[in-house]
């Protein structure tokens, strides 16, 4: 599981904060524990002072009074269960109140992470990530064949729109399954409304469930970002963070690349994304409705250089599945 270092801290924050408001509660008990019955102190106390005496004579291998001081602890052990029980208060009344007895809130057992951690990490990303309610309805388990058209394309080589997308979903699956071993990314090409979008959130719906980043981002969305770091110094630590996230998570998808008023300021700073990501071996699923004579137009020769030289092209056929649907009345 993959995370950066702000997203690692802000998981234990959380457990820290957690964990003083569980000692909290706990000292709250005692204290009223303490006032309807303050035998019960005297005898922590004693538990206390004859569990240090056994240890130290343990220390000094005088063994001859191990036995009474057995008896002793024994004894107050016994009458404090009593008290207890007749307060109504159960044994572990004044033990922390752990969200997870088995790492007791600290995140990790022995040296391993604990399964709350794991969750706490799927669930901080799908939060990050821009695309926590949409993933309920778009991933593998809603995509559909069913829209796509059987019949050859001839300007596509004589390949159907049922078989680009059949590959199209082969290949993204393949990407996710090799994702943590082999390096890729991934530019989704074709008409509006032909699948590009869902196919790329069924990619992240996965990846996300693994406990991977991921970031979405549209076009205009990911440029306002970049804006803002580059003229609002003000705010320079927040915004730098946000940059910094978009070139460390692990999956960083850019929609309706094309979409976005271009301009030079755009132009470069697709490009320092892009670049820095292959630079830190990070993965990214370019969409956009653009074809590619189109976008080597409108991006500079390197930007585009980039793209056809680190990224599997994938085109979608078809008519607009929104338009489909709409005239299906699903919509």
């Amino acid at each position: 599981m993959s995370l950066t270092n702000a997203q690692y801290d802000a998981i234990m924050r959380r457990y820290e904060a957690r964990q003083i408001q569980n000692r909290h509660i706990a000292q709250q008990r005692l204290a009223e524990a303490y006032r309807r019955a303050p035998r019960l102190k005297e005898l922590e106390e004693a538990i206390a002072s004859t569990a240090v005496s056994q240890a130290k004579l343990l220390l000094e291998g005088n063994e001859e009074a191990l036995p009474r001081l057995k008896e002793e602890l024994a004894a107050l052990l016994e009458e404090k269960g009593r008290l207890l029980a007749s307060l109504g208060y159960p044994a572990d009344y004044f033990e922390p109140p752990y969200a997870c007895p088995d790492c007791r809130d600290t995140g990790y057992i022995g040296t391993e992470k604990c399964h709350c951690f794991r969750q706490a990490a799927i669930d901080l990303v799908y939060t990050q990530s821009n695309l926590k309610g949409i993933l309920q309805e778009e991933n593998f388990d809603t995509f559909s064949f069913d829209y796509y058209s059987r019949e050859a394309d001839p300007e596509s080589g004589g390949r159907s729109p049922y078989q680009a997308a059949q590959e199209a979903v082969a290949r993204c699956r393949e990407f996710i399954e090799t994702f943590d071993s082999t390096f890729q990314n991934l530019l989704l090409y074709g008409d509006t409304g032909v699948g590009k979008t869902f196919l790329s959130n069924c990619v992240a719906r996965e990846l996300l469930n693994s406990g991977h980043s991921v970031i979405y981002f549209t076009a205009a969305q990911l440029f306002a970002v970049f804006e803002k770091t580059a003229f609002r110094r003000d705010k320079g630590a927040e915004q730098a963070m946000d940059s910094q996230n978009l070139f460390d998570c692990d999956l960083l998808i850019l929609d309706d690349l094309g979409t976005e008023f271009s301009n030079s300021f755009t132009v470069s700073q697709l490009f320092l994304c892009l670049n820095e990501r292959l630079l830190r071996r990070k993965s990214t699923i370019i969409s956009t409705n653009l074809n590619i004579p189109q976008l080597a137009e409108l991006y500079s020769e390197r930007t585009f250089s980039r793209v056809t030289s680190n990224y599997t092209m994938i085109k979608l056929l078809g008519s607009d599945i929104r338009i489909l649907k709409k005239l299906n009345g699903q919509v």
